[in-house]
């Protein structure tokens, strides 16, 4: 990573937060390693896309009739790396109107606060019949491949938040938003949706001071592996 002194800034609770990058004790290691990630970034988001291209093509179709009927993505603006906000796409899973419908319902929205910015899918009245196997086969994160090669995310990484969950990371934010935020990643490992905060954040601060290629390949398989078991995905 080659040293910048350049300042970049977000806001937050109405507070500018300087994100220069901490320094590096090895320099060299970090660009080499930058450099391999995301050469495998690019190489297993393309691949990616053109072994799921079927799937794409048969939940196209499916969101053509019936309850589904609609756009097939879904944009949610999330804190990308360096404080920017970028588009996470997602196959929609939920109702057009989602966001609307839970933060008109002010006990069931104060309720998803509470619980790490989650429900329980049986509670929850945004999700649609294919939403939730779409959910639980975890197919309805297929479109952050996109992200990947537009270079919003990377395949491994800390999840990407909404700004109000940036407060779950306040006292090392700046550590957080220094790294571009991935797929899949070290809190998907270990419990994913079981998982919530403060635990959750922990896991994402072992991930960034312990990353590198060896850890993000163990990632990507054991990530496979619980998406086939179909573990951690709500």
């Amino acid at each position: 990573m080659k040293k910048n002194n350049s300042k970049s800034k977000i806001s937050y609770n109405q507070k500018k937060i300087d994100l220069t990058y901490p320094k590096r004790v090895n320099e060299t290691h970090i660009s080499f390693y930058l450099f391999t990630k995301r050469v495998i970034d690019i190489l297993g988001a393309f691949i990616g896309l053109m072994l799921t291209l079927p799937i794409f093509v048969l939940i196209s179709v499916l969101y053509l009739f019936g309850e589904n009927k609609g756009p097939v993505f879904f944009g949610q603006s999330r804190i990308g790396r360096d404080g920017k906000v970028f588009k996470m796409y997602k196959f929609r899973s939920m109702i057009v109107n989602a966001e609307m419908v839970l933060k008109n319902d002010k006990e069931l929205y104060k309720k998803y606060l509470e619980n790490s910015y989650k429900l329980e899918p049986e509670e929850d009245p945004r999700i649609t019949k294919i939403g939730s196997f779409l959910r639980k086969t975890s197919l309805d994160e297929l479109p952050q491949l996109i992200n990947v090669l537009k270079g919003d995310m990377s395949l491994v990484g800390p999840r990407p938040v909404i700004q109000e969950e940036l407060k779950e990371y306040n006292n090392r934010l700046v550590e957080f938003l220094n790294v571009k935020p991935g797929v899949t990643g070290y809190w998907q490992i270990c419990g994913r949706s079981d998982v919530g905060y403060p635990e959750r954040a922990d896991l994402e601060f072992y991930y960034i001071e312990h990353r590198g290629v060896k850890l993000d390949f163990t990632i990507i398989i054991k990530t496979v592996v619980l998406v086939l078991n179909r573990k951690g995905a709500y």
